[in-house]
C-alpha cells in the first residue's frame, strides 16, 4: 500500500531534542526506573506468595503468565526491538522526517495485524498451548483446566505489551529512556491490586491475577502514547508489508528471535520439564528466577537498552573505534555490578527467599528448594548480563545470522544439560543447565565480535580485574561474617528478617565500594558519550 501522491506530507519537524545524555547517565536513569519496577515486582511476588503459596493455583497461573510473557520477550522486546531500533536509527540518520513517520506508521499497522491474528488463534487454542508448554499438567485435570482458562485471559497481554514495546523502542531511539523503563511499574501495581482487592470477590481467587495481567497490558500501552505524540511520532497505523523498512525489520527479526532470546527459551524449557516434577517445582523456579532477574533487569538490560541505539548510530557513522569503546564500556559496567550481585545471591540464597517469600502459604521446604535453584541461576547471572550487552554488538551492525547460529548451539546444549542434570538435581538441575548454556552463549558471542573486529579491548583491563577481585573478596568476607544460620532466619519474624537483610546488604555494598574506591576506581572512569 503506497502513500497518496496528490498531497505530500509536510515536513513538520520533530520536537527539538536536547543533546543526548552520556551513556552512564542514561544507564542510571534506566537502571533507577527499572529498580523501582523490580522492587515492586518483588512486592508483587511476595503478595502472590502470601495469598496463593506454591500450590496448584500458583503453578497454573505462572504457566498462564509465562506463555505470553515469554513470547513478549522473544518477539517484542527481543527480536522486534533488536531489529527495529537499528532500522529506525538508520532512517533517522539518513532520511527525512516524513520517511521516519512512514516507517513508524507501516510498522505499527503491519505488526498490529500479525499480533491480533496470533492472539485470536491462541485464545481459541488455549488448551493446546497449555499442553505444549506444560505437558506435565495434562494428567492433572484441575490444574490443566485452570491454566487453560487463565491463558485465554492473559494471552491478549502479548498484543498490548508488544505494541507498548514498539512505542518504547521509538522513545529509546530518541534518547527518551525514562518512560519505557518506568512503564513496567504499572504491571506490578495492577497485579498487586488484583491480588489484594479483586481475588476475594471471585469464586476462583487466582483468576484475579489473570485479569490483572490483561488490565496492566492496556494501561502500559496507553501510558506511552502521549509521549509519542509529544515527540511527533504517534503512529497512524497502515498495513504495508511492501514498505522497504518493514521488509528489512521482518528479515532481521527471524534470526534475532534466537540470537537475543536464547536464555528465555532455556527458561521456558525449564518450566516444561519442571511441570513433570513434584508440585511446587514450577513455583520454586519462578521465585528464584525473579530474584536473579533483579540485577539482570536493573543493570544488564539497562545498559543494553542504552547502548543499542548508540551502537547503531556509531555503525551508521562508520565510527569503528567508538563502537569498540562502547562495547568495552558496557562489558566493564556489567562486571562491576554483575560479579558482586551473583556472589551475594549465592551467599544469601535462603535468607533472601525467606525474607521476601516466607509468609502465608509458603513453607520452610519451599524456601530450601527455591534457594537451591537460586544458587544455580546465580552461577549464570553474569553470563545472562553479558549476553544482553554483547548481542547488540551484532544487531547494531544488522548482523542477525551469527547470533542465531550461536543461539542454536546454546539452546541444544541447554537441552542436553537439562536431561543430564534433572535426574540428580531435579528442579535445581534445570536452573544449572540454563546457567551453563548461558556461559557457552557468552563465550561464542564474544569470540565472534573479536574475530569481526567489533570488539577491541581498551587499556587497563588487568588493573580493573584485580580491583574487582579484591573488592568482591571484601564483600564475601563481610557477608559470611555477619550472616546467621538459615534456621534462625526461618524462626525470626518478617520485620526482623527484613532488618537483618538490610544490614547485610548495606554492609556488603559499603565494603565493596569502599574497597573499589581505595584501589583507585572512580566514577569518572565510567563516563562515556
Amino acid at each position: 500500500m503506497s502513500e497518496p501522491s496528490a498531497k505530500p506530507e509536510p515536513e513538520v519537524p520533530l520536537t527539538p531534542a536536547p543533546k543526548p545524555p552520556g551513556l552512564l547517565r542514561s544507564s542510571g536513569v534506566v537502571g533507577t526506573m527499572t529498580m523501582l519496577s523490580r522492587v515492586l515486582g518483588l512486592v508483587r511476588d511476595m503478595v502472590i506468595a502470601r495469598y496463593f503459596g506454591a500450590g496448584t493455583g500458583a503453578d497454573a497461573f505462572f504457566v498462564a503468565f509465562k506463555i505470553p510473557n515469554f513470547l513478549r520477550r522473544l518477539f517484542a522486546e527481543g527480536a522486534f526491538a533488536q531489529a527495529f531500533v537499528p532500522v529506525l536509527s538508520s532512517y533517522r540518520e539518513q532520511d527525512s522526517i516524513s520517511e521516519v513517520r512512514k516507517l513508524v506508521n507501516a510498522v505499527a499497522g503491519s505488526l498490529g495485524l500479525v499480533l491480533l491474528g496470533v492472539t485470536l488463534i491462541a485464545m481459541i487454542g488455549a488448551p493446546v498451548l497449555t499442553a505444549l508448554f506444560a505437558p506435565g499438567f495434562v494428567d492433572d485435570a484441575e490444574k490443566f483446566s485452570l491454566a487453560s482458562d487463565m491463558l485465554r485471559i492473559t494471552f491478549p497481554y502479548l498484543l498490548l505489551i508488544s505494541l507498548t514495546a514498539f512505542a518504547g523502542s521509538i522513545l529509546n531511539s530518541y534518547d527518551r529512556f525514562a518512560i519505557p523503563a518506568f512503564t513496567p511499574v504499572l504491571l506490578n501495581l495492577t497485579m498487586i491490586a488484583a491480588a489484594v482487592l479483586l481475588s476475594p470477590l471471585l469464586d476462583t481467587p487466582i483468576m484475579a491475577l489473570a485479569w490483572g495481567v490483561f488490565i496492566a497490558g492496556a494501561l502500559q500501552l496507553f501510558f506511552q502514547l502521549p509521549f509519542l505524540m509529544r515527540l511527533g511520532l504517534l503512529p497512524r497505523p497502515r498495513v504495508d508489508y511492501r514498505h522497504e523498512g518493514v521488509r528489512k525489520v521482518m528479515v532481521l527479526m527471524g534470526p534475532a528471535i534466537f540470537g537475543v532470546s536464547v536464555s528465555q527459551i532455556n527458561l521456558l524449557l525449564d518450566t516444561v520439564l519442571a511441570s513433570f516434577l513434584q508440585t511446587g517445582s514450577v513455583s520454586w523456579l519462578y521465585y528464584s528466577d525473579r530474584l536473579a532477574e533483579l540485577p539482570l533487569g536493573v543493570f544488564g538490560i539497562a545498559i543494553a537498552t542504552v547502548i543499542l541505539p548508540n551502537l547503531s548510530r556509531k555503525h551508521a557513522a562508520q565510527s569503528g573505534d567508538q563502537f569498540a569503546a562502547t562495547l568495552d564500556w558496557a562489558v566493564r559496567g556489567v562486571l562491576l555490578i554483575g560479579l558482586p550481585a551473583a556472589l551475594a545471591l549465592v551467599l544469601l540464597a535462603e535468607p533472601l527467599i525467606a525474607t521476601l517469600f516466607y509468609y502465608g502459604e509458603v513453607t520452610a521446604r519451599d524456601v530450601a528448594m527455591s534457594g537451591q535453584s537460586l544458587r544455580a541461576y546465580s552461577a549464570g547471572l553474569l553470563a545472562f548480563m553479558l549476553i544482553k550487552v554483547l548481542a547488540p554488538g551484532y544487531f547494531a551492525r544488522q548482523d542477525t545470522k551469527t547470533p542465531v547460529k550461536i543461539g542454536i548451539i546454546a539452546m541444544v546444549s541447554n537441552m542436553v544439560l537439562n536431561l543430564i542434570l534433572v535426574f540428580p538435581l531435579a528442579h535445581a538441575g534445570l536452573a544449572l543447565a540454563t546457567s551453563l548454556s548461558a556461559w557457552l552463549n557468552t563465550a561464542l558471542l564474544w569470540r565472534g565480535l573479536k574475530r569481526a573486529g567489533a570488539w577491541r579491548s581498551q587499556p587497563g583491563w588487568g588493573r580493573f580485574l584485580l580491583q574487582l577481585s579484591i573488592a568482591n573478596g571484601a564483600l564475601a568476607a563481610v557477608i559470611v561474617y555477619l550472616k546467621a544460620p538459615v534456621d534462625q532466619w526461618l524462626a525470626a519474624g518478617g520485620m526482623a528478617r527484613s532488618v537483618d537483610m538490610a544490614i547485610l546488604v548495606s554492609a556488603g555494598t559499603v565494603a565493596y565500594f569502599l574497597v573499589l574506591l581505595a584501589t583507585g576506581v572512580r566514577l569518572r572512569h565510567f563516563r562515556l558519550h
